[in-house]
């Protein structure tokens, strides 16, 4: 897998900019990413060094339109912690 295939899409919510501050960052990933994809992947990416790698598997949602039932789509989410040395991701700031 390619490093942009792995990183789906940052999470900008209140809780994720509240991170920021600490070097952590929130990103949409590829369900099938371990940690060690996803830390080489934001280390090519953004050229950071990536001290840790939490992991969160989310189930998706039941949901109705009329008749029709269905259910939203299972997604991986990942906590990105950097080193102290190292720069921060400018695409969070501001």
């Amino acid at each position: 897998m390619l490093a942009h295939d792995i990183i789906r899409r940052p999470i900008i919510t209140e809780q994720s900019m509240d991170q920021v501050a600490d070097k952590k960052y929130t990103f949409e990933v590829a369900k099938g990413a371990n940690k060690i994809e996803i830390k080489k992947a934001v280390e090519e990416i953004f050229k950071v060094e990536v001290a840790k790698v939490t992991t969160i598997n989310y189930k998706g949602k039941p949901k109705r339109m009329g008749v029709h039932a269905g259910k939203r789509a299972d997604w991986k989410k990942a906590v990105v912690k950097l080193t102290d040395s190292s720069k921060t991701i400018e695409l969070f700031e501001g």
